[in-house]
């Protein structure tokens, strides 16, 4: 397995075991939730919702290596860049800006990676 040295390095790295589109759905669903659940504590003051965060993004994210990408989550290997890929896959999907990132990981055109 190669060794990552910055972010910028890991990042195509990460969007290539997010390959197919029903794993990055289930990325999405996970963040989303995550961030459903960081707003939800800070608006009622239920702090014991943010012990849910984990879990919540975790599981949708496990279950689509497991299940449909087939591979091993970057987590185990690299837990601070794959929390930050994750969120920042979630944000350009988001705001519709992944298409180009993953082309350049898959070697394809913006059309094509979508």
């Amino acid at each position: 397995m190669r060794i990552y040295k910055s972010f910028e390095e890991f990042w195509p790295f990460y969007l290539r075991e997010h390959s197919k589109p029903r794993t990055r759905a289930f990325h999405y669903v996970g963040t989303s939730l995550v961030v459903a659940l960081a707003l939800a504590a800070l608006v009622t003051g239920r702090w014991w919702l943010l012990l849910a965060m984990p879990v919540a993004g975790y599981a949708f994210a496990w279950v689509s290596h497991a299940a449909i990408e087939r591979n091993r989550p970057a987590t185990f290997t690299y837990p601070a860049w794959s929390l930050r890929a994750d969120f920042k896959m979630w944000w350009l999907w988001l705001t519709g800006r992944l298409g180009p990132d993953l082309a350049a990981a898959q070697g394809k055109s913006g059309d094509e990676a979508r």
